[in-house]
């Protein structure tokens, strides 16, 4: 799969997963923070507008022809001077 194509198909089925799981109606944009491709396979790191701690990987399988999204709550920020 092309990568604009899965991020496109990536951010649709993200925002799909909102709309359906949260009574949030606030307007917000989907972006990403990273995003690779290796051979016929996909990955990407994806993140809103949103306050609501949550972030998305979506992994594409082009062995299967499948998109898989992973949903994930920040739970603690650490940080450690080096």
């Amino acid at each position: 799969m092309d990568p604009k194509d899965f991020l496109k198909t990536s951010k649709s089925v993200i925002r799909d997963y909102i709309a359906e799981n949260s009574d949030n109606s606030e307007e917000f944009r989907i972006y990403t923070v990273w995003s690779a491709k290796t051979l016929q396979n996909n990955k990407a790191l994806l993140d809103t507008t949103l306050s609501d701690d949550m972030y998305y990987q979506s992994t594409y399988d082009g062995d299967k022809g499948e998109i898989y999204v992973e949903a994930y709550k920040k739970v603690k920020s650490i940080t450690h001077k080096v």
